[in-house]
């Protein structure tokens, strides 16, 4: 399937994708989901982080989480549902996508970090090392 514009691709990725605004994240986060970061370092360094979150970056998801790669994380044999944070809530969608083909149960935050920011919701200073959780 080939997409005709970056707009339709995403569509398709929130397809059937449950998105959360920030207050529903941070409530099925501490009903027991994880949420995890995807921003690169310098994102995180400059808006913070979320108390609690796993950061894995985009760019390493899919090796951290898929069945039979070497580099899979313990955390991706949870049966808990994954909540994918960004930036603004696109590229989480298309993370939370992957993860959802992946045969993991995600969702993704809607305007992502700095939607999660206006909320005035929990944030500490960043960087955390990639795939630690954020102290908070």
């Amino acid at each position: 399937m080939t997409f005709g514009t970056v707009d339709e691709l995403l569509e398709a990725a929130r397809d059937g994708l449950t998105r959360l605004a920030p207050q529903q994240a941070a409530d099925a986060v501490s009903a027991g989901d994880l949420i995890v970061d995807i921003r690169p370092e310098w994102q995180r360094r400059e808006v913070g982080e979320v108390p609690g979150s796993l950061i894995i970056e985009r760019n390493h998801l899919e090796w951290r989480v898929h069945p039979s790669s070497d580099s899979r994380l313990p955390q991706a044999d949870t049966p808990r549902r994954w909540i994918i944070l960004c930036a603004e809530g696109y590229s989480s969608s298309l993370a939370a996508h992957a993860l959802r083909s992946l045969g993991l149960d995600a969702a993704d935050v809607e305007g992502g970090m700095l939607a999660w920011r206006a909320a005035g919701l929990p944030i500490v200073a960043g960087p955390t090392p990639v795939q630690h959780v954020v102290a908070g």
